[in-house]
């Protein structure tokens, strides 16, 4: 058994994280973690998840649950992973991110980290995300100049961060295959009297309602068609099960920074 520490155990996802791994034939849960100071501090985590007692208390020490886990898996808050994230090289374990929100410091910081110890980093752990993102680059390169790109999400309304970390993710993906720099070419919002569509640009936007899991929508917009390609999650057991995945696969992998491409096979 694989044992196994959650990072923002009293949230949506780690709650849901703590269910399906005190439920999994190879995986324990190991620990719980929460951030100092949090109300959920001392409870049980599996009852905390409504999945029944589990026998693992939550806890703000992660140093003291790394001296008994093999892989942390972290869905927390950008500056709390990358707390976690030297713990986790202190004690030499592995590590899954799911953060996102990072700023451009936050995540040169966070990738130097993850080459010290086996790091598996993505902002979407969808089996069905990482599939799109490999098969969109060859669509976008067969498609070529005649062809706009625009990335369209939704999640629900409580979450921070805008665009969202796989739109960025999907739209950096896309912007290598036609040989352009997102930095350059990515518009993020419309309003007023813009003029007509540049040539190349790579629209990326955001809607937030409700409790909206997730959705990403590629557009790809010629004169005469419109090519969509749509990923709608339903449940975040389907970010849950990939990061499960990801943890059995990291602990036997060498320390270097890996993706959900690596754990998949997509490469």
């Amino acid at each position: 058994m694989i044992k196994t520490i959650v990072a923002g155990a009293a949230g949506r996802m780690g709650c849901r994280l703590v269910s399906l791994i005190k439920d999994s034939p190879v995986l324990m849960l190991a620990g719980a973690l929460e951030s100092n100071g949090h109300p959920s501090l001392g409870e049980d985590a599996g009852e905390l998840a409504g999945s029944g007692h589990a026998g693992v208390l939550i806890t703000d020490n992660l140093s003291l649950l790394m001296e008994h886990g093999e892989v942390l898996i972290d869905f927390s808050a950008p500056e709390s992973t990358l707390e976690h994230m030297r713990t986790v090289v202190r004690h030499r374990r592995a590590i899954v991110v799911g953060t996102t929100g990072f700023s451009p410091v936050q995540l040169e910081e966070l990738k130097s980290l993850a080459r010290q110890v086996p790091c598996v980093l993505s902002p979407n752990m969808s089996v069905g995300i990482n599939l799109i993102c490999k098969v969109i680059g060859e669509m976008a390169r067969t498609l070529g100049e005649d062809y706009d790109i625009e990335v369209i999400e939704a999640h629900h309304r409580l979450k921070k961060d805008a665009p969202s970390g796989t739109a960025l993710q999907i739209a950096e993906v896309l912007a290598r295959s036609v040989n352009r720099d997102l930095n350059q070419v990515g518009v993020f919002a419309r309003k007023g009297m813009i003029g007509e569509r540049v040539k190349g640009e790579i629209g990326i936007q955001a809607i937030r309602a409700g409790d909206v899991v997730g959705d990403h929508t590629i557009l790809f917009g010629g004169m005469g068609e419109r090519i969509e390609v749509t990923h709608r999650a339903s449940s975040r057991d389907t970010f849950a099960q990939g990061a499960i995945r990801a943890a059995k696969w990291i602990v036997r992998q060498p320390p270097g920074l890996y993706d959900m491409m690596d754990v998949l096979g997509l490469r």
